[in-house]
């Protein structure tokens, strides 16, 4: 960031002796110290901190070592409360609802999760969390009605309603069946949700219950995600209420044309058969509807997408004046990604606002938003190169380009129409810090809002530019702060101060900080990394080292921020290990030219870039470069597997967690966009496969797979420990039953580890 927005409490500390010692102790770069990554009030605290050993065992017990991490941040729609979810301190899992009155500052539990019945999860809402990405206990999720007089609470298909004037739960009735993707209509009238695949509205007033979707059921699914759609497209919900609640936009999906596979989840105690629609690359995807029902009629209107029927809609939005809806029409190629818009009273005609082209593919956003007081809208596109913001009126017309440079925006977070401002977090002072700024509607000098080095997530308020900051940096765990308009600090929710109570302290001593550089790839552009180094590092010493990747697009691991992720990386460096990080071409936030490189063939370009890490790291005396080992998940265990097998010599071991082997196995609308339709681009799709390059392993690979994974199948782990035992070749391999992508749960993760780090103790030392 530049100076005139860093505090002095974060800029560069005096050259003090004591300074210095705390530094070298601490193995952290004087540069950083300057750079202001490490202030000087934070090796103050090191030098206090407790020096005991990270254990695995650790690393996720309760309470949780980042200490107190709010989730579910929001500000009620009149601004007087700050509500979030709290894990409990014996069960950093199960949450409970909590609140912050913004005058008094006080906190305290507005609901206790034990006053709500929480049941099993259907199969449904299993997997529709697990794309979230969500995982506890307890209340999970909340809705604020608009007069912030109640708040709605889906449980384990169930819905409970509080009112805070008397303090009462109801438990709505919403029939037989597990209610899901439940929400308060935009004023408060009527909650809707998902139930047998159709959609439901019940209205507050008198309880009446209406089905407003009749015919879900089978292949069909109303008002519901299709699988890629939250998967891949950022899309959780298939259904959206108008402004003025007169009408409900939803998709009707038709499943029949994908293939249905017969999935086996394995557990301990037997093995599930799960029937599931998954659309493999090159093969059919839904036929997907867009209808707009009337909430007093039931009537539906359907919108005429025209002729092409093997398409995508990313996003569905309603204008402010409820008589408009827009939707985004994306090419089976993504290569075409339109804006259109129809009047709900004419749907047989759409008018096209934008067009996206690409040759390689166009990214997804959720960056859309109308004006109220104006017919424009902003609109965020990376056409030249870099995603940015632009204002366009309702004829199509580019009136603005409110950003510009080679840095990008990552997403519109609050629009303030009286004032004139848009807030927008992005990387326009640094790739690896995430800043809040703001732009005048008019156009005009980009204003900075956040002030402290490091991640900024910011929530704000429905109707004024006031917002929460969920905030980290690789020496604060996350904190949640209130804010003005200007970025000024009005109140703690969560400070997360690291003091002597703090769970972190007692291992703090020890806790490492990465040096920051670059090196070149290839074509020139410049490839981000971080280097920690063990304790008590001694520079005439060899030491070998852990290159953690993920290294797939949309990710990125060379930040300034706090990640749980690391918490295994602390206890490898207590090993004396090294362990370094580098964001390779394809992946995120560094503009199109850094991401399409990598378009029509995988596992290339990413392992010629981690490769010139590894020249790098050899070029230093105390790196031993015969020892180095690959370790990565998802996208990162198909580069550990790639890395292994098509550079032995510069890998001498591989940790692939939960690998795509084969890009066939994968879905249409991740696999399409990067390496296009099988058909026409089958020499791409087998020089991207692991399978190829099987033949070239020597030795030291460890896999591993959740037996129960719906994302990456355990399929594609399989395939690779049959084509390597052909090959007589020895690996190993550690299979979780019943665990799923993200590899969840304390025991799971305590057992995965310690095999993680014995292997690495036996391969590279």
């Amino acid at each position: 960031m530049t100076k005139k927005w860093i505090t002095s409490a974060l800029m560069a500390v005096p050259m003090l002796l004591s300074t210095q010692v705390i530094a070298s102790q601490n193995q952290l770069s004087q540069a950083e110290v300057n750079r202001g990554i490490v202030t000087g009030e934070m090796l103050k605290k090191l030098s206090k901190a407790g020096k005991s050993p990270l254990s695995i065992e650790r690393m996720y017990a309760s309470p949780a070592l980042a200490g107190t991490s709010p989730r579910g941040l929001k500000l009620s729609p009149d601004g007087k409360r700050v509500t979030y979810l709290a894990g409990r301190q014996d069960n950093q899992h199960f949450y409970d609802l909590w609140q912050m009155n913004v005058e008094s500052g006080k906190q305290s539990i507005l609901l206790d999760a034990d006053k709500l019945t929480i049941g099993e999860l259907s199969d449904e809402e299993k997997a529709r969390r697990e794309r979230q990405r969500i995982y506890g206990q307890g209340i999970m999720e909340y809705f604020w009605s608009d007069d912030s007089q109640a708040i709605l609470i889906p449980a384990s298909g169930v819905l409970y309603y509080y009112s805070l004037s008397d303090n009462k739960v109801t438990l709505l009735p919403t029939g037989d069946g597990f209610a899901t993707d439940a929400r308060l209509s935009p004023k408060g009238k009527y909650v809707s949700f998902v139930r047998d695949q159709n959609l439901f509205v019940l209205t507050l007033k008198d309880m009446s219950l209406v089905e407003m979707t009749t015919d879900g059921g089978g292949a069909i699914k109303n008002a519901m995600a299709e699988f890629v759609a939250q998967e891949e497209m950022d899309r959780m919900t298939g259904y959206w209420w108008s402004p003025d609640e007169s009408a409900i936009a939803y998709t009707r999906i038709d499943e029949s044309d994908v293939e249905l596979v017969t999935r086996n989840e394995i557990y301990a105690d037997g093995i599930k058969l799960t029937e599931q629609r998954y659309p493999y690359a090159g093969k059919n995807n839904v036929k997907i509807s867009l209808g707009i029902v009337k909430l007093t009629s039931k009537k539906v209107s359907w919108v005429e997408l025209g002729k092409e029927q093997d398409i995508y809609l990313p996003r569905v939005k309603w204008l402010p004046d409820s008589k408009r809806l827009s939707y985004q029409w994306q090419s089976r190629d993504q290569q075409v990604l339109d804006l259109r818009l129809v009047d709900i009273e004419r749907t047989d005609t759409s008018k096209n606002l934008v067009e996206e082209r690409s040759d390689a593919w166009v990214n997804l956003n959720n960056d859309l938003h109308f004006l109220k007081q104006q017919e424009s809208f902003i609109w965020a596109s990376e056409r030249n190169g870099f995603n940015h913001l632009y204002l366009i009126n309702l004829d199509g017309e580019v009136k603005k380009q409110l950003t510009s440079g080679g840095w990008v925006v990552d997403g519109v977070e609050f629009v303030d129409e009286k004032g004139g401002w848009i807030y927008f977090t992005g990387r326009k002072d640094t790739a690896v810090e995430q800043h809040l700024y703001r732009v005048a509607l008019t156009g005009g000098e980009i204003e900075g809002v956040s002030q402290r080095r490091g991640m900024h997530s910011p929530v704000f308020a429905e109707k004024e530019a006031v917002y929460l900051d969920y905030f980290s940096s690789l020496m604060q765990p996350p904190q949640v702060s209130l804010h003005g308009d200007k970025g000024q600090h009005l109140a703690w929710v969560e400070q997360n101060k690291l003091d002597s109570t703090h769970p972190l302290n007692e291992y703090l001593g020890l806790w490492q900080v990465p040096e920051f550089g670059q090196v070149k790839a290839e074509d020139g552009q410049s490839l981000q990394y971080r280097l920690f180094k063990p304790i008590n590092f001694n520079k005439d010493k060899q030491y070998p080292v852990v290159v953690r990747v993920y290294g797939g697009p949309h990710a990125q691991l060379v930040v300034n921020s706090w990640s749980e992720h690391d918490y295994f990386t602390q206890y490898l460096l207590q090993q004396g290990f090294m362990v370094f990080q580098l964001d390779n071409r394809g992946s995120a936030h560094r503009g199109t030219r850094f991401e399409h490189v990598i378009y029509k063939h995988l596992g290339e370009a990413e392992v010629n870039d981690q490769k010139a890490g590894v020249d790098y790291l050899r070029t230093l005396p105390y790196v031993d470069g015969d020892n180095i080992a690959l370790y990565g998940h998802s996208y990162g265990g198909y580069m550990a597997l790639m890395g292994l097998f098509k550079a032995p010599d510069y890998f001498k071991a591989a940790i692939s967690g939960a690998p795509v082997t084969d890009w066939a196995l994968y879905d249409t609308h991740y696999t399409e966009r990067y390496l296009g339709h099988p058909e026409k681009n089958a020499k791409g799709y087998e020089a991207s496969s692991v399978l190829p390059y099987v033949k070239n392993y020597q030795s030291g690979l460890l896999m591993y797979h959740g037996m129960a994974d719906d994302n990456v199948l355990f399929e594609n782990s399989t395939k690779v420990y049959k084509a390597l035992q052909d090959e007589g070749k020895l690996f190993q391999m550690i299979d979780y039953p019943g665990s799923k992508h993200s590899m969840r749960g304390e025991k799971v993760r305590t057992h995965l580890y310690r095999s993680l780090a014995n292997f690495l103790e036996r391969e590279l030392k």
